[in-house]
């Protein structure tokens, strides 16, 4: 059994390699390159082009150490962690002293007194008359100014921006943050996909690279869906009205195009793709191969109408959008099923192209196919990350860091005078955590006014 101090040294151990600014580096090193390789290799395609691309043997070796969808897998995930747990670590570990200088109420000016002066100058006027006047200017320039009296001359001490220390901590917090919503979306978010007809709901969506669906808890309507295309006939935008109905009542609705989504309860659809789906009814026209009568039905999909000698019946089975004649692509159809008295059933093919196609097969009618409606449906990309909001408070964070850190400074000026024969010897002392040739320049001009006062 372990004994309290065996415990406390693996703690210390464990603190201790977790307090490491070697495994930063490490750690960084490992995230940024396999972020390098995340690059390289497309993450999430279709399985048929890494084997295409790499072999079955890499694709198997690629899946088992999660390389194809490497952003979200356990160990991406477990060296974000860890470094989380790092960057919390080192901060909480130089937290006391940078907290002893913030909080500190005295003003140590003696290892600033013994730097070469920034400025020199004497005064005719003794120390008691200059005193005032210079605290008064001072202290339009720094905040917190004291005076220390030492016989026989007197110290103005002058302080600004000690609260600036907390800037890289605040840096390191905001890493963490940001470090911890993207662990948060990883856990808790989902990224899918759905398709829906026109008039048509779903509730469920696909995930992505997965064959497992997700219950959404309210549904999504496509109450219609439009397409414009430009000359060449490529599409210019594609536009869907959606409505979020939750227990058959009306919550939201929002038109969406491409990167103008409509969200609802953390969720986002995105204007993704679409496309044609089979028509519900279309026009069949038969005409006599004899006379060249024509009539012409309306038929839904799985009805039948007779033929017009009531010798047979035809029935509307399917739509394709590529038919297949003797090994040639022909392009949509229509597919149906043609049945005379004592004859078997007969598979007739109408393609939307070649209006006359029936007549081969030297019927007493033939049949083709006058129109349909368009009918599409709309491919929403579906994903919620409940992360977002702390990273970009993260990154906000980052930016008020990083701006304190780098920009601003703790400065201190002390200005010392010393009673000299009929006059006053000043000499003006500074110190600086950060900018110190920019710190030098003003305490330089801060000489110059001093002596101009």
């Amino acid at each position: 059994m372990k004994t309290a101090a065996q415990s406390k040294r693996m703690l210390d151990v464990l603190w201790d390699f977790f307090a490491s600014v070697k495994l930063t580096v490490v750690i960084l090193t490992l995230l940024a390159a396999t972020s390098v390789l995340g690059t390289f290799i497309p993450q999430k395609a279709d399985p048929s082009f890494y084997i295409r691309a790499y072999g079955e043997f890499a694709y198997r070796l690629m899946q088992v150490f999660d390389i194809l969808d490497m952003y979200y897998s356990w160990w991406f995930q477990t060296l974000i962690g860890i470094l989380a747990i790092n960057i919390t670590v080192c901060t909480i570990k130089r937290w006391p002293a940078i907290w002893k200088i913030v909080s500190s109420k005295n003003l140590r000016v003696e290892s600033i007194k013994k730097k070469r002066p920034i400025g020199e100058f004497s005064d005719s006027r003794n120390p008691d008359k200059l005193l005032p006047l210079y605290k008064a200017y001072i202290g339009k320039k720094y905040r917190r100014v004291e005076i220390s009296a030492e016989k026989p001359g007197m110290t103005i001490i002058a302080e600004k921006g000690r609260w600036t220390r907390l800037g890289v901590p605040a840096v390191h917090l905001s890493i963490v943050i940001i470090l911890a919503g993207a662990l948060i979306g990883s856990f808790l978010g989902f990224d899918g996909f759905v398709n829906i007809p026109e008039g048509e709901s779903a509730s469920y969506i696909r995930l992505r690279n997965s064959d497992a669906t997700l219950p959404l808890g309210f549904e999504v309507r496509c109450e219609d869906f439009d397409v414009s295309f430009y000359d060449s006939g490529s599409p210019k935008e594609f536009r869907s009205s959606l409505t979020i109905l939750e227990n058959g009542e009306k919550v939201a609705e929002k038109d969406i195009i491409v990167n103008d989504p409509l969200r609802y309860k953390g969720v986002n659809f995105f204007q993704s793709s679409y496309g044609q789906t089979p028509p519900q009814k279309v026009q069949i026209r038969f005409t006599s191969s004899n006379s060249g009568e024509n009539q012409q039905h309306s038929l839904s999909m799985g009805e039948t109408v007779g033929l017009p000698d009531e010798t047979g019946q035809f029935t509307f089975l399917r739509y394709t959008g590529n038919y297949s004649f003797r090994g040639k692509m022909i392009g949509e159809a229509i597919v149906g099923i043609l049945e005379k008295p004592g004859k078997e059933p007969e598979e007739v093919a109408l393609p939307l192209r070649f209006p006359t196609f029936d007549k081969m097969r030297k019927g007493a009618w033939f049949i083709s196919v006058d129109g349909y409606e368009d009918a599409y449906y709309t491919g929403l990309q579906v994903t919620k990350d409940p992360g977002v909001p702390i990273v970009y408070f993260g990154f906000v964070l980052l930016i008020v860091g990083c701006w304190i850190a780098f920009f601003m400074s703790h400065q201190k000026i002390v200005v010392d005078l010393q009673p000299s024969t009929n006059s006053s010897r000043v000499s003006v002392y500074g110190a600086t955590n950060r900018n110190r040739v920019g710190f030098e320049m003003a305490s330089h001009q801060l000489s110059e006014e001093l002596s101009k006062l």
